[in-house]
């Protein structure tokens, strides 16, 4: 089984809150409509990629609460609720908690420091989670200790300074293959490693699920370089959830069921 074969998925709707999201520097609020229309336009692509997605209901006091990659880690083997590293963002765990119970028959917390799964990524041979502002040191030990109980080897690396989350800045396309911001590139060693063009640095949020990669349209070059490896690619719409910092992989927790 591949590490990107998927057949099921959770997501929460945006709430209207989603407009007060957190994001670096002054950017224009989204509109709720707008995040909701992208939110729906990607729930319909991991269905058409062959994912069966559970939808939990909006939670208005947590403008951040759509993007609930953040608050937890999936295996086919069990989950993990993490503690987000944003302090109005750490009460979103408690709310993943139950759907995942319902889910998995093993469920880990972390109860150390802080983590956001989208300092997540998972390879074919290992897991790599990295230091971010997000993301500490003792929320990352803690992480590679409770993946470890889940039959999974992670493995500490560092952030580049600047880059919100790992997977900001990387994604798995295939069981070879890496796509990755210039400066993150040299964590991939023995990887066939795509780097991103000039400008279009934040297209490196994609998602591989199933035979399908998912890719935002707002990067033409980076679509025609994955496109030239023969790939099946899904272009969707981001310009409104890109106001709040987030990008493809934060809106969904996926796995492949047993």
């Amino acid at each position: 089984m591949r590490v990107f074969d998927f057949d099921a998925a959770i997501v929460r709707m945006p709430a209207p809150s989603v407009v007060n999201g957190l994001r670096d520097g002054d950017r224009d609020d989204p509109s709720h409509e707008g995040v909701l229309a992208e939110h729906r336009a990607y729930i319909a692509a991991l269905e058409a990629a062959g994912v069966s997605v559970e939808i939990l209901p909006p939670l208005d006091a947590f403008p951040d609460s759509v993007f609930v990659e953040d608050q937890a880690f999936v295996v086919p083997e069990g989950a993990i609720v993490l503690r987000p590293g944003a302090p109005t963002r750490i009460g979103e765990a408690a709310g993943i908690a139950p759907a995942l119970r319902r889910r998995f028959a093993r469920v880990l917390e972390l109860d150390e420091g802080h983590a956001d799964g989208g300092d997540i990524l998972i390879l074919p041979d290992e897991i790599l989670i990295g230091l971010s502002a997000r993301t500490d040191r003792a929320g990352a030990e803690r992480f590679v200790a409770l993946a470890a109980e889940l039959g999974r080897t992670a493995r500490i690396v560092e952030t580049p300074r600047g880059i919100l989350h790992f997977k900001t800045a990387s994604a798995l396309v295939d069981e070879e293959t890496v796509i990755a911001t210039p400066v993150l590139a040299p964590c991939f060693a023995g990887y066939d490693v795509l780097v991103t063009p000039e400008g279009e640095e934040a297209a490196a949020n994609l998602v591989r699920v199933n035979d399908r990669v998912l890719v935002s349209a707002a990067f033409p070059r980076t679509i025609d370089l994955l496109a030239a490896r023969g790939l099946d690619l899904v272009a969707l719409d981001t310009r409104e959830i890109a106001k709040i910092d987030a990008g493809l992989s934060c809106m969904s927790l996926r796995w492949k069921a047993l």
